[in-house]
């Protein structure tokens, strides 16, 4: 074997001594000579020696093109006892440079950059996927994690990373991967680390059907078992349990030792009773027990069958043997104690276990539906009317009664009523004597007048002249609403649900004046106006909801000589609507434009002057509605909090506005104040409040 030695090279203060002796020209010659080449091992000794001289002689024996960085400075020293191979001779450099602080960057093209730690993380080190460079070079390593948080992994990792040798470690949470640079081994010692923790983070989930027993009973016996531990248990060896109430399985995740625990328990506990007979009750949650008596019933029936049916004859006949000697076992009872809404059942345990499966699918909590309802509606009414009416006393008159006018034929007679009566002197003759009586004026009937004049809309003058009288009317009018409606409800899928807003109206609905009309009596009814909502929600599958609507907005119009006139506008349909959207149910846009004129042919058509002969008048009228519905699905407790929340935020703030305008003419009176929603705990009463922070101050003021 030849062995290539490099002498020791002695440093003066003066000047450098080398005495290298490096014998590779012998090597050459003898591994010429030889059929079989030996491979060449070195051995080496430094001692104060410079160390761009070490690396200009590592790379001269080794082939390699270094380049030297202008920090790397300094002396070293150094003494291989073994001669060493290539590989070693190599990992020897490595070391000595990592030692007094350097790294390699090994290029693609084959050279070799030495320079800092510091510096060296910053170039080109390669990315690997293993450890087969080992030593001390300088690699990058992307790590997978898979059960645990790289977040949380990272800073454990930095504290046994070499950080001043180059070492480096970043997490990439989006990936959840560790990217892990520094020397080879040290980043295959972190590579392992990262494995075994997260082997220890592992957490499967183990799915167990039980047969027998049920899976909420065994869920409470383990969650007391397990999950109660100690408050100094690591919360990876606690498992979580859940039950399945629809396939009757327990769902157990967590680290495999503690889920391997809790399977072997709900093995022991999953056995058939060793009965003919079981009597069960069962607290229901949801359903309402009574509704499920005759559901039970009806579905037990069919079971029945079925498993008489798989049992075969000779477990037909048993089946007829036990029942003569124990009664039958046939009979199967299904109560309802409503008090506690729970089911008390007697049957065969297999027959049992069915209906209890039954009951775990009917016992489910129902979603439900919030209902926003918006009505809107914009009218604008217009009408002008416009006429002059005349009459002679002697015959003849001019009356109009299109518009909104008064005729003037009742109001002259009106008025004729109306006049004062004179009183009368009479003479009788009493005892002799004449008696002379004068009777007072007698005030005219006014009733009839005032009911004219009360339907008298705008401006009327009248003007009376020896035998002629002449009135002139005229009125406009302007009619303007904007009408805002959102009654909302919310109710349980497949429930109908009702809302009213408004007033209980009596109306006539029939009279009767009896014999001679000595007993008269009316039968009078009560009508619902105002604002209703009907609706019956039904959730398909998704998030659609099907809705059944009842929409009617109701309003006193005025009173006729019969009853009351009422405006309805109803809406009856049924739409599919998705969850959160906002759908139109209905609407109408009507614009009604109506001109009436009467007039005295030939006098009215007269330019200017036949004014005085007609009567005209206009309405316009322009009307829209529009109904709208929003249904959003409520399926659990956090979305039936925000609804509640919104609303009621809604009307604390109309409250908090209501009080900084304050009260007229009554500046010191506080209105009341919703307290802010707080669904986590109970609120204290503002007067209650107001009462500890009057105490607190006086406490304070002593």
């Amino acid at each position: 074997m030849r062995i290539l030695t490099t002498a020791s090279i002695w440093l003066s203060s003066m000047s450098l001594a080398c005495a290298i002796g490096v014998s590779a020209n012998a090597f050459a010659q003898q591994a010429g000579q030889q059929a079989n080449q030996e491979a060449a091992q070195y051995a080496a000794s430094f001692k104060n020696t410079d160390i761009t001289e070490f690396i200009q002689v590592v790379g001269r024996n080794l082939g390699k093109t270094m380049i030297i960085d202008p920090d790397v400075r300094g002396t070293i020293n150094v003494r291989s006892y073994d001669v060493m191979s290539e590989e070693q001779y190599w990992q020897f450099f490595l070391n000595v440079l990592e030692v007094y602080g350097f790294a390699t960057v090994t290029m693609e093209s084959g050279v070799v950059k030495v320079m800092r730690d510091k510096d060296a993380r910053n170039g080109a080190i390669p990315v690997v996927d293993d450890n087969t460079l080992g030593g001390d070079t300088l690699v990058t390593r992307v790590v997978p994690v898979n059960n645990v948080s790289v977040r949380e992994l990272a800073p454990l990792l930095r504290l046994l990373a070499d950080s001043s040798g180059g070492g480096n470690v970043v997490s990439y949470d989006p990936s959840n991967v560790i990217m892990i640079t520094g020397r080879s081994e040290t980043v295959q010692r972190l590579t392992e680390i990262i494995e075994r923790v997260d082997r220890a983070g592992n957490q499967d989930v183990d799915v167990v059907k039980l047969e027998y027993a049920s899976a909420a009973e065994i869920v409470r016996i383990a969650s007391a078992l397990f999950e109660k531990t100690n408050e100094g248990t690591p919360a990876l060896l606690i498992p979580k349990i859940v039950a399945d109430e629809r396939t009757n399985s327990v769902i157990i995740s967590g680290e495999p030792r503690a889920r391997q625990r809790v399977v072997q328990l709900i093995n022991q506990l999953d056995q058939d009773l060793k009965t003919e007979g079981n009597t069960r009750v069962y607290y229901l949650k949801y359903a309402k027990a009574k509704e499920l008596v005759d559901v039970l019933q009806g579905v037990s029936e069919s079971i029945q069958a079925e498993l008489d049916n798989a049992a075969g004859g000779a477990a037909q006949q048993a089946r007829m043997a036990r029942g003569a000697r124990g009664g039958s076992q046939q009979n199967i009872s299904i109560s309802a104690h409503e008090d506690s809404n729970s089911l008390v059942i007697t049957a065969q345990p297999d027959l049992l276990t069915n209906l209890e499966s039954v009951i775990r699918q009917l016992d489910i909590r129902r979603a439900q539906v919030h209902v926003e309802a918006i009505i809107v509606e914009i009218f604008e009414g217009d009408g002008i009317d416009l006429g002059l009416q005349w009459i002679s006393e002697d015959g003849g008159m001019v009356q109009y009664q299109n518009g909104r006018q008064v005729p003037i034929g009742p109001l002259a007679a009106a008025a004729y009523q109306a006049r004062e009566r004179e009183g009368r002197t009479t003479q009788t003759v009493v005892d002799g004597n004449i008696v002379t009586t004068t009777e007072p004026d007698e005030p005219g009937d006014v009733s009839l007048l005032a009911q004219l004049l009360g339907n008298v809309n705008g401006m009327m003058i009248g003007v009376v002249k020896n035998d002629w009288g002449a009135i002139l009317q005229a009125v406009a009018t302007n009619t303007k609403s904007n009408i805002l409606a959102t009654p909302s409800i919310m109710t349980v899928d497949n429930e109908e649900a009702s809302f009213l807003v408004g007033q209980s109206v009596p109306t006539i609905t029939g009279s009767t004046a009896g014999d001679n009309n000595t007993n008269p009596f009316q039968t009078v009814e009560r009508e619902d106006i105002g604002i209703k909502l009907n609706v019956t929600p039904q959730i398909n599958e998704g998030d659609a909801v099907q809705l059944v609507i009842e929409q009617e907005v109701s309003s006193l119009s005025g009173a006729t000589a019969v009853d009351i006139t009422i405006n309805k506008r109803t809406l009856k349909t049924t739409v599919m609507a998705d969850d959160g959207d906002t759908i139109v149910l209905g609407g109408l846009i009507d614009e009604d434009v109506q001109e009436s004129e009467s007039k005295i042919p030939l006098l009215g058509d007269i330019p200017l002057v036949g004014a005085l002969f007609r009567s005209t008048s206009t309405t316009r009228q322009k009307r829209n509605l529009m109904v709208f519905l929003r249904p959003t699905i409520v399926r659990d407790s956090a979305t039936a909090t925000g609804v509640s929340s919104r609303k009621y935020n809604y009307m604390r703030a109309q409250q908090l506005k209501r009080q900084d305008q304050g009260v007229t003419l009554m500046p010191n009176t506080e209105t009341p104040v919703l307290s802010e929603f707080e669904d986590s705990e109970l609120a204290i009463p503002p007067e209650l409040q107001k009462y500890l922070d009057e105490r607190k101050g006086d406490k304070g003021n002593d």
